[in-house]
């Protein structure tokens, strides 16, 4: 059997990836925060579906957490074979509106861990000549909307720059990019949805499943939804400068309120 494992595990995206894994008859490692939640959902699935469930309590905002991720993907003896690098957060309001220091925590969780964490991973994998590695960004990386925006650009592009660095190792790297998905990130972040249409919400399971696929078929970059891939063939012809206007007005109508 193999192992994956997967930040953020408890909640939204990642909970769906440990679901699809688990059912799937993979043993996982279930990184977040909360220990009591963890607990729990190891539990969960385990009896569901005879898995190995390690819990592996961090915040990844911290050194410290980091650490202790890096160094259990760097398990010789225990290899991780699928790292899901899910774990992030919004925050609340425009540029010069958000602390620095909160800021700064995002760049933590989206940047810096996913590049550490991405390379004890790999170099792990390539030893062996096989493995994967799936960064969680979003749509959100193509158009010039704020830090998280920006955040997210820059895991598409390292994503993309590693899985070309690795081709031909038996390592896979894929960015994959949703849109707005119903979890508890925009609760958390404090943002209303209620303005958010319809048809632009994404099933989580779903968008897991596909997600799944577009790794097997080679993939560095999966927009798993026909909605979204459309709207983002859009992006690309329309000029930057047209598209910053939009995407300001765009974020003040379904974005914080």
């Amino acid at each position: 059997m193999t192992t994956a494992l997967i930040t953020g595990s408890t909640a939204g995206i990642g909970a769906a990836f440990a679901r699809r894994l688990a059912a799937d008859g993979h043993n996982l490692v279930l990184v977040a925060r909360d220990t009591r939640r963890l607990r729990e959902q190891a539990t969960e699935l385990h009896d569901r579906h005879g898995i190995e469930a390690e819990v592996l309590t961090a915040d990844l905002a911290t050194d410290t957490g980091i650490d202790s991720v890096a160094a259990r993907l760097s398990d010789r003896k225990n290899p991780v074979d699928l790292l899901i690098n899910n774990a992030g957060f919004g925050n609340k309001g425009r540029f010069l509106d958000v602390s620095m220091t909160d800021e700064l925590k995002m760049l933590k969780v989206h940047c810096e861990a996913v590049l550490r964490l991405t390379s004890a991973a790999t170099e792990a994998m390539r030893e062996r000549g096989r493995g994967g590695v799936v960064n969680v960004a979003s749509v959100a990386a193509f158009v010039p909307r704020g830090t998280y925006g920006a955040s997210k650009a820059w895991v598409v592009q390292f994503t993309q720059g590693v899985a070309r660095d690795l081709a031909g190792s038996g390592v896979r790297l894929m960015a994959l990019c949703p849109g707005f998905v119903r979890t508890e990130f925009h609760e958390r972040a404090g943002m209303g949805t209620d303005n958010i249409p319809g048809w632009m919400w994404l099933d989580a399971d779903k968008l897991v499943a596909a997600a799944l696929g577009d790794l097997a078929r080679g993939k560095s970059v999966s927009i798993p939804d026909p909605r979204y891939k459309a709207l983002m063939g859009v992006v690309k012809v329309v000029p930057r400068g047209v598209l910053g206007g939009i995407s300001s007005r765009t974020g003040r109508k379904y974005g914080p309120q």
